[in-house]
């Protein structure tokens, strides 16, 4: 494993080159690419956006295609995508509301709830090896901190 250089605060008065490694974003970036990889090693038949989705569906139970979009952070056109592949993998299914036919109703079919149970642990483990360099207070730190930013 590479040494991480620690990121530094930058004061916006002091007069100095711009360096992309000391930038919120990049570091961001970094931190996602390795936990995307950790996740693709451990679950390897879905993206997180669709596990997300399953996952969200699981804690709340039938939903509008748009809460859950709101819920898991995604814009319309991207969770009606995850929603789509979802779908015909038969693991959520898809219905108009009974009182507006307009609003779009999705919820876990058995498969898809008996997936999420079988994955929901695994996600655990995950969340264990992306935070593994941290002790378990800059862990918590970290969480809490990037919760401010969203």
């Amino acid at each position: 494993m590479s040494a991480r250089k620690p990121l530094r605060v930058v004061d916006a008065s002091e007069p100095r080159a711009y360096r992309l490694e000391e930038q919120i974003g990049f570091a961001l970036r970094k931190a996602n690419q390795r936990h995307v990889a950790i996740f693709a090693s451990r679950i390897g038949e879905m993206t997180p956006p669709q596990f997300a989705a399953l996952a969200k569906l699981h804690e709340v139970g039938e939903t509008s295609q748009n809460q859950l979009g709101s819920q898991i952070a995604m814009d319309a056109a991207t969770v009606k995508g995850v929603i789509d592949r979802l779908k015909a993998r038969g693991l959520v299914a898809v219905d108009s509301h009974k009182d507006d036919r307009r609003r779009i109703v999705v919820s876990l079919t058995e498969e898809g709830r008996q997936t999420v149970e079988k994955l929901l642990p695994l996600a655990e483990e995950i969340t264990a090896e992306t935070l593994a360099p941290l002790n378990s207070r800059d862990a918590a730190a970290l969480l809490r901190l990037l919760a401010k930013l969203a």
